[in-house]
């Protein structure tokens, strides 16, 4: 009776050693050949791994006028409210077509950044009264990453 590994064509002795980093690499050519990873998904994941941040705070949304606010006749575009908490910070933040305005309480100077997507990460400062503003709106998914002294903050993302 024949081995059933020479019947297949292989050689190895299965108690043997078997390289699986050289496997892996072969693997990994043979993916990128055959489908490769778009730009725009690799940035993505590029991205969301930036918000992997020990020391940040993930801000809880309190508060969205899509979902909480009571809907006002004849008001077609209304801005979309959004308040997010993290222990003692709050952000207020107000999205409309023509960019984001928002603050920082209790008001603080701090570095806001935008980020979105395949999009590169938008900076923003904030004043002495916590207050800013951004001339483009968020397109697509978006979150917001506070840096307020030694603290940093983030929260979840949501859709523009």
């Amino acid at each position: 009776m024949s081995d059933m590994n020479d019947d297949a064509g292989f050689d190895a002795d299965p108690g043997e050693d078997f390289d699986t980093g050289l496997l892996e690499e072969e693997l990994r050519q043979a993916a990128a050949v055959l489908d490769p990873l778009p730009p725009a998904l690799l940035q993505i994941a590029v991205d969301a791994y930036a918000l992997h941040d020990l020391d940040a705070r993930v801000a809880a949304l309190t508060f969205d006028s899509l979902v909480d606010a009571i809907p006002v006749r004849g008001v077609t575009d209304a801005p979309r409210m959004l308040t997010f908490n993290a222990g003692e910070v709050t952000l207020d933040v107000e999205v409309t077509a023509q960019g984001l305005m928002g603050q920082v309480l209790p008001p603080q100077s701090a570095r806001i950044e935008v980020l979105g997507g395949p999009q590169a990460v938008t900076p923003l400062a904030a004043d002495d009264m916590g207050r800013f503003t951004a001339d483009t709106p968020p397109s697509g998914p978006f979150a917001l990453r506070l840096h307020t002294g030694g603290d940093v903050v983030v929260t979840e993302w949501l859709r523009a």
